[in-house]
């Protein structure tokens, strides 16, 4: 009993901090709930719950930042949430389904990834409406989208045939693909555009793809832990964050050595990542542990979690830390 009281002591103090300095709410995507947990920053505690479509899988939130959307992907919808207000802004019902998705940086396009039809849906969004510009066939199972900082490429993993292939925007045809390790899942860009990361959650790397050229290249393999997942930033330009969701660790790459220079503990299946501003703390979904786990990267220590839905997956708030 001693012993919680003086972490309580140590960690309370920084938890209060960040919360001080953080507005938002935290949006937890519950996938088997088909809900999205609202979480207050400054009590660290579950205050509603939010109504999706079936299955919902990722939550994205737009570069613009007006909304966080949630792909439902067996009720072929999306549902836009007020990142502010936690209100529901509106439903998107037609998008075939959406297991993952991603717009591209200059908002003209938005790209879904049809997991279980084995598609690739490119939109035209001009502010208001979605127009489905192309379908492009692809390999088994689309798992990951990136879109590169020129909103002309997006590159999306192959969850079933070990692949990586890129989609040209503008005509929504693909222009090449790429063997991969075994079940890549979510996918990572370097600010130049001349890298990408793949997660080999078949595997226990991050697998190192030169796209420079005309052609890809898979130049090496980075060791990070079994089940190698999820990509977030740690929003200081260099460094990135890969959850390992079998060997319950996070790794800390560096994006210029492309070497493993840190790791965390984070129990229960950890799967999607946010960091919030200012980099010290980090929230990571605990897929079978049903929480969001709350971890201090300077410590090491996981400082606080919170009880949520049933398999918890995306993660995000408006109060971010920046790439």
């Amino acid at each position: 009993m001693r012993s919680l009281a003086l972490a309580a002591a140590v960690w309370l103090p920084l938890l209060s901090g960040a919360a001080a300095a953080q507005t938002a709410p935290i949006f937890v995507l519950n996938s088997l709930d088909a809900t999205v947990s609202v979480v207050d920053p400054s009590s660290w505690t579950e205050v509603r719950r939010l109504p999706t479509g079936k299955e919902p899988h990722h939550l994205y939130m737009t570069p613009d930042e007006k909304s966080v959307i949630v792909a439902n992907a067996l009720a072929d919808s999306l549902t836009f949430i007020d990142p502010r207000t936690a209100e529901i802004q509106r439903t998107v019902r037609g998008v075939l389904d959406p297991y993952h998705l991603r717009f591209s940086p200059d908002m003209k396009w938005m790209v879904t990834a049809g997991n279980r039809l084995n598609h690739v849906d490119v939109y035209r969004w001009d502010g208001k409406e979605l127009q489905l510009a192309g379908r492009v066939s692809t390999g088994k199972t689309p798992s990951h989208i990136w879109i590169d900082s020129r909103s002309t490429v997006a590159y999306v993993t192959m969850q079933d045939s070990d692949e990586l292939v890129a989609v040209d925007l503008a005509t929504q045809a693909l222009k090449w693909r790429i063997k991969t390790g075994p079940m890549p899942a979510d996918v990572f860009g370097t600010p130049d555009d001349r890298i990408l990361l793949v997660g080999l959650t078949g595997g226990d790397s991050v697998e190192v793809i030169d796209v420079s050229g005309p052609q890809p290249r898979a130049v090496r393999r980075i060791r990070t832990g079994e089940g190698a997942h999820a990509f977030r930033s740690a929003g200081d330009g260099r460094h990135v964050y890969v959850s390992n969701r079998v060997a319950n660790t996070i790794s800390r790459i560096d994006l210029q050595s492309m070497q493993v220079v840190g790791s965390l503990k984070a129990p229960g299946g950890p799967d999607c990542i946010e960091v919030l501003a200012g980099g010290r703390l980090l929230m990571v979904t605990s897929r079978w542990a049903r929480k969001l786990t709350v971890i201090d990267t300077e410590a090491g220590k996981v400082v606080r979690t919170v009880a949520v839905g049933k398999s918890p997956h995306g993660v995000w708030t408006l109060d971010h830390a920046r790439r």
